[in-house]
């Protein structure tokens, strides 16, 4: 078993930056990808950016190239997500997902076995 457990998510103007945390404890065999995806009040959820533990290659979505960075820190069992000028379209929950089969990792689909519970993001204007 792995838990997720996200950080870091708060209020911030749109322009504005965050970095989000997820930490993970259990069986560190069973991450060899992470991702983070979100979801926004009546929207499905969707994949924003994920990445190979052990290669650090990175997919991104398309409405966050460019603005966000996934990075990942082994030894401390930490994934980050740097959220830079963000928009008003960027507010959702965001989640941590983790699993040893990473066939989901490059299209971002939410096919993962371990979630974080969620960490809220607010951009205003």
């Amino acid at each position: 078993q792995v838990q997720l457990a996200e950080s870091g998510g708060g209020s911030v103007q749109a322009g504005g930056s965050l970095k989000l945390s997820c930490e993970a404890s259990g069986r560190k065999d069973r991450w060899y990808c992470v991702a983070w995806f979100r979801q926004a009040p009546g929207k499905e959820r969707e994949g924003v950016a994920g990445i190979y533990i052990r290669n650090d290659a990175a997919f991104y979505a398309d409405s966050v190239k460019g603005r966000f960075t996934i990075s990942q820190d082994y030894a401390k069992n930490m994934v980050y997500l740097q959220m830079k000028d963000l928009k008003l379209e960027d507010t959702a929950m965001y989640y941590c997902a983790a699993d040893d089969v990473c066939g989901a990792v490059p299209d971002l689909k939410p096919d993962f076995r371990y979630w974080g519970q969620g960490t809220q993001v607010a951009v205003s204007a």
